[in-house]
C-alpha cells in the first residue's frame, strides 16, 4: 500500500471528463432520501439496502492484511445502519441529480485514515477482473474516476466511472471467504440502495 494525494488538477480533469460524457443529458432525475427530501450536495446520509433481510447499511472494516479499516462493506446485521457518508459533487449545485459526478466519503474515521476518507476502486484484490471499493490513498492500483447515483426500478444504485476509458460499472456486493459483504464493481446484480439522512452529531 502506498499513500497518495488527490490534486486539484485531477478534480478539474474529472469534471471535464464528466461534462464531455453527460452534457447532452444533464436534465436528469432528482435524487431523494427516505423522507422524500432532495439529497443535498455535501449532505450526510446512511446508504441502506432497499431489500431488507440480508444485511444492513454501508460501513468499513479491515480485511486481509490491513491494519486499518480500509474496506467498504455492507454491514452484516440488518439493524446496523452503517456509518454516515458524505455525498458531494465538484459541481457547484445545492442538490444532487442522477448521474452527477460524486465523491463518497465517511465522516467519522479512525486516526489511521485520512479525513475525509474518500472511496475509490482498487483492482487486483479479487480473483478475476473484479475491483473492490476501498478508502483512497493506500493502494498503488487505485482506479481513477468518480462515483454516480443512478435510478434503478423505483430506487437507486451506485456506479463508478473510470476516467481512463469512461466505462461505468455498477457497484454490487460480494462475500469473501470470511463472510464479509464487500462492495465491488459488477456487471450484474447491483446493490439497490436508499439514502437516510444522518445527523452531524452521529459518531461511528
Amino acid at each position: 500500500m502506498k499513500a497518495t494525494t488527490t490534486t486539484n488538477v485531477f478534480a478539474i480533469f474529472i469534471l471535464f471528463a464528466f461534462i464531455s460524457i453527460h452534457l447532452p443529458s444533464l436534465a436528469t432525475a432528482e435524487l431523494v432520501d427516505t423522507d422524500g427530501n432532495l439529497i443535498k450536495n455535501g449532505g450526510l446520509y446512511f446508504i441502506l439496502p432497499v431489500f431488507r433481510g440480508n444485511g444492513g447499511g454501508i460501513g468499513r472494516i479491515s480485511t486481509g492484511n490491513e491494519t486499518c479499516p480500509l474496506t467498504v462493506v455492507q454491514q452484516r446485521s440488518e439493524v446496523d445502519n452503517g456509518s454516515p457518508i458524505i455525498i458531494s459533487s465538484p459541481l457547484r449545485i445545492p442538490f444532487l441529480r442522477e448521474g452527477f459526478p460524486l465523491d463518497l466519503s465517511f465522516s467519522a474515521v479512525p486516526f489511521c485514515t485520512p479525513t475525509p476518507s474518500k472511496w475509490t476502486l482498487v483492482k487486483g484484490l479479487l480473483e478475476g477482473e473484479g475491483a473492490t471499493v476501498k478508502l483512497t490513498g493506500f493502494y498503488e492500483n487505485e482506479i481513477q474516476g468518480w462515483f454516480e447515483i443512478r435510478k434503478t426500478l423505483d430506487a437507486f444504485k451506485l456506479t463508478f466511472c473510470a476516467s481512463s476509458n469512461n466505462n461505468c460499472m455498477d457497484i454490487g456486493v460480494k462475500r469473501d471467504d470470511e463472510g464479509n459483504r464487500l462492495l465491488v464493481a459488477t456487471e450484474d446484480n447491483p446493490f439497490v440502495v436508499m439514502f437516510k439522512k444522518a445527523t452531524s452529531s452521529y459518531s461511528a
